[in-house]
């Protein structure tokens, strides 16, 4: 990149940066205080960006930097998060138990994505919202957004709400063991297919038994591998939505570079090609670039929008997890688990 364009945007990539650093440090505290992060740094930097833009409008300064941030460092932040998957987590799971995971996933995301639309939510905050309940929470909206072009508004909105409910979800989930009588296989599955994060998945079945919790993180591994098949697809959709017009679609307008470069890391990663000294800087940096994104996002929000859908967006949310909690029950009524 030339110079110039260096000192154009260096002002508001500091400036995310500084943001991110506060997040970060806050878990911190969260989690001296709490033993655990309730509010991830990721979350809080969306919520500092938020504040700060409400405080205070970014002259041409720092635009910049900040658009820079919020787009091209999270689609690096995406290819390199490729390096945490590995495929053979997928072949430990069981042919069924995979294939019931994929149709989970499938069918919740269908079923959120119309609820939010008859809810009233905009296509692209459905979609967002479809993929953070079904797949991985933060995770899968940060990666869906820069693929269907969603505005800060929607992203900041989906994470924030999704956030405060996998919260509440890690504390009211292991209610249903008693209530519904699951044994440690069940709740260990649901707790997989329900839960957005893996470190949320440990809060949820850990007070359970180690069975609920070896099994619930192998099912949420295998769950966070569906995101790159649901992007792929949601990246050809759109570029035939924006392609209808034209004789022909490259593959780099179906796909765009960043899953390939995803895909790729993912791959390499399942062959054991990347050291595990890279592959120890590889995700660190992944994080942190994706909360620097964050707060990019952060800062590019009008509250006034969040005010407008802040109701039908909480709703939503609800209503989909009720779903998928549902759904995820059938499967395991289905597969026969005891």
């Amino acid at each position: 990149m030339p110079t110039n364009n260096w000192s154009r945007i260096l002002p508001g990539i500091a400036l995310c940066t500084a943001i991110s650093l506060a997040a970060m440090g806050l878990q911190a505290i969260e989690e001296h205080w709490t033993g655990r992060p309730w509010l991830e740094a990721l979350v809080i930097a969306i919520l500092l960006g938020t504040i700060l833009r409400t405080a205070w409008t970014p002259g041409p300064r720092w635009t910049p930097g900040i658009n820079f941030s919020a787009k091209t460092l999270l689609e690096v932040a995406v290819v390199l998060l490729g390096a945490s998957i590995s495929f053979q987590a997928v072949m430990q799971a069981g042919l069924g138990l995979i294939i019931g995971i994929a149709a989970v996933v499938a069918v919740a995301i269908l079923a959120s994505y119309g609820l939010c639309r008859l809810l009233g939510l905009p296509k692209r905050m459905a979609v967002l919202v479809a993929c953070g309940n079904s797949i991985c929470g933060n995770s899968a909206i940060a990666a869906v957004a820069p693929v269907i072009g969603a505005k800060p508004e929607d992203v900041a909105s989906s994470i924030a709400f999704t956030a405060v409910l996998g919260v509440i979800v890690v504390l009211t989930l292991p209610i249903l063991v008693p209530l519904l009588g699951l044994s440690l296989t069940q709740y260990g599955v649901l707790a997989g297919l329900t839960v957005y994060a893996v470190p949320q998945v440990l809060a949820a079945t850990v007070p359970i038994g180690l069975v609920s919790t070896q099994l619930g993180t192998l099912v949420k591994l295998v769950r966070v591998l569906m995101l790159g098949p649901v992007v792929i697809v949601l990246s050809i959709l759109g570029g035939r939505e924006t392609s209808t017009s034209k004789t022909g679609l490259s593959l780099k307008k179906l796909v765009p570079w960043f899953i390939i470069g995803f895909l790729g890391l993912a791959a390499l990663r399942s062959f054991g090609v990347i050291p595990e000294a890279i592959l120890s800087a590889i995700l660190p940096t992944a994080t942190m670039l994706t909360i620097i994104s964050m707060a990019a996002l952060g800062l590019g929000v009008d509250l006034k929008v969040l005010g407008r859908v802040g109701g039908r967006v909480t709703l939503a949310v609800t209503l989909s997890l009720l779903v998928l909690v549902s759904i995820s029950l059938g499967l395991i009524w289905l597969l026969g688990l005891s």
